[in-house]
């Protein structure tokens, strides 16, 4: 039997596809890559859940490091589920999913706060929270510049008013779609619920990975049952550092999709955009950013601390 690995096998879903009516392509990839979601996540070590543009990428690039550095592996390559595993097998697999969105909801059932007992919710859970503005603006270039066609078409079948990504602008993007804020509030609510039912979830802010990633970057590590002494951490907090991923970026780096350039001639592209806490102000006008800061203040999880007056974030 052929060993292949989790990106080939995914490829294997959607190239086929590709010459199908859209209706049967959906629903095909849709069974097919949920199918795969499962079995990824069946048998990873611990699992790491965020909405896009939470930071999962990032967290990923630093344990890639940690794992580059002591294996010897090059840094051209990263870990997504099994890249490095395949080659090294104490390298753990990981399953990292928004847990939402079309087949990656599969996932998010099996840990819903309601769901019946599983095995997949007695691993190691990190759930990366991040203030839900931030996201908004980020998922916003992600949607319209960086997000492949098969993934966009798959959430766009799976809302109400799909978003034609050469049209959409921001503020429709993130005041008023079925993705934008609101949803993005409710989806960081129901996270921290399923979270706080798990047996070994744990709760990361974005804004405490940026804030102190050392010691941060640590409590993950223990967390998921991985040893790594505080010089490795720190030359991997130091090698997944804005300015340096950026320049790994456009220079070419990267070869896997998560961190591929894209257009090296415009910022908004990149993966690594710009990584700010509390960015989005300088996105929109005092009264749209007043606009969103009360929704977030009205409806968060008030344990999430954000646009709270006395908050960090």
């Amino acid at each position: 039997m052929l060993n292949l690995s989790d990106g080939v096998k995914k490829a294997l879903i959607i190239a086929p596809t590709e010459v199908l009516p859209a209706r049967w392509r959906v629903g095909l990839r849709r069974r097919g890559l949920a199918k795969l979601e499962l079995a990824k996540a069946a048998r990873a070590s611990f699992l790491i859940i965020g909405h896009p543009k939470s930071g999962n990428t990032w967290l990923k690039v630093m344990l890639s490091r940690l794992y580059q550095l002591r294996y010897d592996l090059p840094e051209s390559t990263l870990i997504n589920t099994d890249e490095f595993a395949r080659r090294i097998p104490e390298i753990p697999r990981i399953a990292a999913t928004n847990g939402c969105y079309s087949y990656e909801g599969e996932v998010g059932r099996l840990l819903a706060a309601d769901a019946p007992d599983n095995p997949m919710r007695h691993k190691p859970v990190v759930f990366l929270a991040r203030n839900p503005i931030d996201i908004a603006v980020s998922w916003y270039h992600q949607f319209t510049k960086r997000q492949s066609r098969a993934k966009q078409e798959l959430i766009n079948h799976a809302i109400e008013t799909p978003i034609d990504r050469r049209k959409v602008q921001m503020w429709e993007f993130v005041r008023h779609s079925d993705i934008g804020l609101p949803f993005l509030i409710d989806y960081q609510n129901t996270w921290v619920r399923n979270i706080a039912a798990l047996p070994h979830g744990l709760l990361v802010r974005y804004e405490d990975l940026r804030s102190d990633p050392v010691p941060t970057l640590s409590r993950i590590l223990e967390h998921v049952g991985e040893s790594f002494s505080d010089d490795e951490i720190r030359a991997a907090v130091e090698w997944g550092s804005f300015d340096n991923l950026q320049k790994l970026e456009t220079s070419g780096t990267f070869r896997q999709g998560g961190m591929k350039l894209v257009n090296r001639n415009d910022p908004s592209t990149y993966k690594v955009r710009r990584g700010k806490v509390g960015g989005y102000r300088e996105d929109f006008a005092p009264d749209q950013v007043e606009d969103l800061e009360a929704l977030v203040r009205e409806r968060i999880d008030p344990g999430l601390g954000y646009c709270r007056d006395d908050a960090k974030a």
